[in-house]
């Protein structure tokens, strides 16, 4: 059974069978694998952008506020006193800084 595929398939390849595969592979890449690499570039880029004083949120969902920076590393303060030093890579987002306007965001009428 084996052999009689591929001696049917043995004939000549025909253009359109080669084309179905390179189009996969353009899907894939333009759909997938791009993404994916502007993610991580987009990523990588706020990582190194962290300043003393940014409010952010770990990997792991640990809020701080960043008080000290290295090439690797990041010093969170987490409570008054209580600081934690994680790796850059560990840090996903930053929090925007909200300013209080003194009602705790309690609409009065």
């Amino acid at each position: 059974m084996l052999l009689t595929l591929l001696l049917q398939a043995a004939g000549g390849m025909d253009f359109t069978q080669l084309l179905f595969p390179i189009a996969i592979g353009l899907v894939v890449y333009f759909f997938m694998i791009r993404p994916q690499q502007k993610r991580a570039a987009d990523a990588k880029a706020f990582r190194q952008s962290l300043a003393k004083g940014s409010r952010i949120v770990t990997i792991g969902g640990l809020h701080g506020l960043v008080v000290d920076l290295t090439d690797d590393t990041v010093v969170v303060e987490v409570d008054r006193g209580t600081k934690l030093r994680f790796d850059r890579s560990a840090i996903a987002r930053e929090v925007g800084n909200k300013t209080s306007s003194g009602n705790d965001g309690v609409a009065t009428t």
